[in-house]
């Protein structure tokens, strides 16, 4: 895949490259070489019982801007796939909007390892994520 090319129109605003991020809500706020830092809403359907947001969706957030951080560190011949989340919930949110800001602590030979941490729009720790990824390379001799 060429995640320039794929980044860059994320970047413009373009629906339709990424399902995930559209059906979720969740838009790119601003992304530079191992940075990455998307916007999530908090709606109405997210929340559980309890009228908090739902934590897997505030992971899923978390692993898509980590994700995206990596993605600038990627050559076109290399891709990725989560292998492990940590998270620590460190409040509830219940309305207005999260922000997640990533970071590529270490690239490796095999695996890539990220931060997030995710704060609502009152400046709030929400959510803080550490994750693995696998780096997966392609046959070059084929």
């Amino acid at each position: 895949m060429n995640y320039d090319i794929y980044l860059e129109k994320l970047k413009n605003g373009q629906k339709g490259i990424n399902p995930f991020l559209d059906f979720l809500g969740i838009t790119l706020d601003e992304i530079k070489d191992g940075f990455a830092r998307f916007r999530m809403p908090v709606r109405p359907e997210y929340l559980q019982g309890a009228k908090a947001m739902q934590g897997g969706l505030i992971v899923a957030l978390a692993d898509e801007a980590i994700a995206h951080a990596m993605m600038t560190k990627l050559s076109p011949e290399e891709g990725l796939t989560t292998i492990e989340l940590k998270s620590n919930f460190l409040a509830g949110v219940s309305d207005g909007e999260l922000i997640a800001t990533a970071t590529v602590f270490k690239k490796g030979q095999s695996l890539v390892i990220g931060d997030c941490l995710v704060i609502d729009n009152k400046d709030k720790n929400i959510c803080r994520v550490s994750a693995t990824f696998l780096l997966l390379k392609k046959n070059q001799g084929n």
